[in-house]
């Protein structure tokens, strides 16, 4: 049997815009809690609330400021920001003006945000207020003074619950700078009619988002969504999670990746669920203390924040009770890690997603009902309306039991990387296919099981070595928290392994003797790191995916390497 499986197609795909499908909810559900603000000094009756009817006038208002401003259906209007409230008013606002929203990452400094800037001909940029780590203001101005295209700069309000020295609001110094609050009293000048022409005007093929890829090598590149692209796929991880108006989704994840805006909230609102944002960055006390106070049924993280979430020395004093299920991604979670948040969060129902950006970014999903095994090895069956096949190097398709390239096809596939017709040639094939760079095999039931990035792929004297089954392995460490595994060169095998290790507070040291007791005896001999390196946090992605490429770097640069 070959590694090919094509996704059920009993609920049809959703045929309209975000801006139709919002409405179409709140229509439903318009005095339901739609969205919970966590206030940052942690009192749960500051908090800031919205209704789904109250949530819809804030982003009518702010649809019609930026009619008000000239924003045009197409134009790109970027948003650089931790996690707000006004975060997702903005979504739906672009979304129903038909603005192409993109994403900036908030780590980003000046020569990021210039080059993202240039990239797409950004002509707005909502930003946050300065805090103590980056002065959102001062480089915005920068890149507004390189970048001719950028011509207004709105900066957004200091959040609720703040000290006073913690952030520092822009004030508007010149015709193109102006306040959110300015932005939303612009409504005034737009009549409703105008938001019913301009919806009338949008078609669901429309490109709504430009999201920048982690750039792991080179320059990032952004990948290009559409209405069809993110409605559906949101909706179908929703109705795969059984989600209703009854679910409340604490999302600690960062709403300029797919993970927040569109597992996230998409995926929330297309089923009548509230949204709780419990801090603007990811705190894990503070994301459990969100579940607590407001009712919290499902929970969202990468893999290293349910392993930050569950070292709280205090983690037992959290009532958790309400959670049901929830979804971990970004990257391959430890089969112990997931267990304990089955067993110890009560999130019997928690699902894996797997996908990337360009994808929309889930392509395989677990499913309710299926067993802990299937959750903890696999990454699910291939997403509705898709279809997915693993190939080997001459793109044929590989039979079940083999390894090969994972590859995605069908509506979440995205239109393209903005711009840039060659680097989406290299990655979506003459058929269709979305090339996704990861080794992955296919079970018989149709189950993913994902290996690694080709790039990742280790060959240690002639074998192959998958580091995914490594890290399974030595995950059963009782000092190991995290791992990952890396090759590193060497010149007689070829490459050698080596084993980063995070470890469990109070333990004892591991070094790379200890390791190899451990191995010996239960893993092939040339399976077994010969470097042991115990670290404290390992560098990442903005989609929660470790950068192994700069870890070996990193490595190479500490061993002496070198050639």
């Amino acid at each position: 049997m070959l590694s090919y499986t094509a996704g059920e197609a009993d609920v049809p795909l959703l045929d309209e815009t975000i801006g139709e499908n919002f409405e179409r909810i709140v229509e439903r559900f318009g005095d339901r809690e739609a969205l919970v603000e966590a206030s940052l000094d942690g009192n749960a009756a500051a908090a800031r609330r919205w209704t789904f009817q109250q949530l819809n006038d804030d982003v009518d208002r702010i649809t019609r400021g930026l009619l008000a401003a000239g924003v045009a259906a197409g134009d790109r209007v970027g948003v650089w920001s931790p996690n707000c409230a006004e975060w997702t008013i903005l979504q739906y606002a672009t979304a129903k003006v038909g603005a192409v929203l993109v994403n900036v990452n908030p780590a980003y400094r000046t020569h990021e945000l210039i080059f993202v800037v240039r990239q797409n001909g950004m002509r707005m940029l909502v930003l946050a207020p300065s805090d103590r780590n980056s002065d959102y203001v001062a480089m915005g101005r920068e890149a507004a003074a390189e970048c001719p295209d950028l011509t207004e700069l709105i900066f957004l309000p200091v959040p609720a619950g703040s000290g006073i020295s913690e952030f520092t609001a822009g004030e508007p110094s010149s015709r193109e700078e102006t306040t959110w609050e300015a932005l939303d009293s612009r409504a005034e000048e737009v009549p409703a009619s105008a938001l019913s022409e301009r919806a009338a005007s949008l078609r669901q093929g429309d490109a709504i988002n430009i999201q920048y890829t982690s750039g792991t090598t080179g320059f990032p590149k952004g990948a290009t969504l559409t209405h069809r692209n993110i409605l559906n796929n949101g909706f179908s991880i929703g109705r795969l999670l059984g989600y209703t108006e009854y679910d409340r989704v604490v999302i600690p994840v960062p709403f300029y990746h797919c993970f927040g805006m569109v597992i996230g909230n998409i995926n929330a609102f297309s089923h009548g669920c509230a949204t709780i944002l419990p801090a603007r960055g990811f705190n894990p006390s503070a994301t459990l203390k969100a579940v607590q106070d407001f009712g919290g049924t499902s929970l969202y993280g990468v893999p290293t924040m349910f392993i930050a979430e569950l070292a709280l020395a205090d983690f037992e004093s959290y009532q958790l009770d309400t959670l049901r299920t929830g979804v971990m991604a970004g990257s391959l979670c430890p089969n112990e890690v997931m267990k304990r948040v089955i067993t110890d969060m009560h999130m019997d129902d928690v699902a894996i997603c797997y996908g990337m950006t360009e994808t929309s970014p889930v392509s395989t999903m677990t499913r309710a009902g299926d067993s802990i095994t299937r959750r903890t090895e696999t990454v699910g069956r291939t997403m509705p309306h898709l279809e997915g096949k693993i190939i080997d190097a001459a793109g044929l398709t590989v039979e079940r039991g083999e390894v090969g390239e994972l590859c995605t096809k069908g509506y979440a596939v995205m239109a393209g990387y903005w711009d840039q017709p060659d680097k989406t040639a290299e990655a979506i094939d003459s058929e269709g296919w979305m090339h996704t760079g990861d080794l992955a095999g296919m079970d018989n039931d149709g189950y993913i099981i994902i290996e690694g990035r080709i790039k990742d792929m280790i060959i240690r004297g002639g074998e192959n070595v998958y580091p995914r089954e490594v890290e399974e392995f030595l995950y059963q460490h009782p000092s190991v928290q995290d791992v990952q595994v890396i090759g590193v060169p060497d010149k007689k095998y070829g490459e050698e392994l080596m084993a980063c290790i995070i470890l469990k507070p109070g333990t004892e040291p591991l070094d790379a003797t200890a390791v190899t007791e451990f191995c010996r005896g239960r893993l092939a001999h040339y399976k077994i790191p010969r470097y042991v390196e115990i670290r404290e946090s390992f560098p990442m992605t903005v989609s929660g995916k470790v950068r192994k490429i700069d870890m070996r770097e990193e490595a190479i640069d500490r061993l002496g390497l070198h050639g």
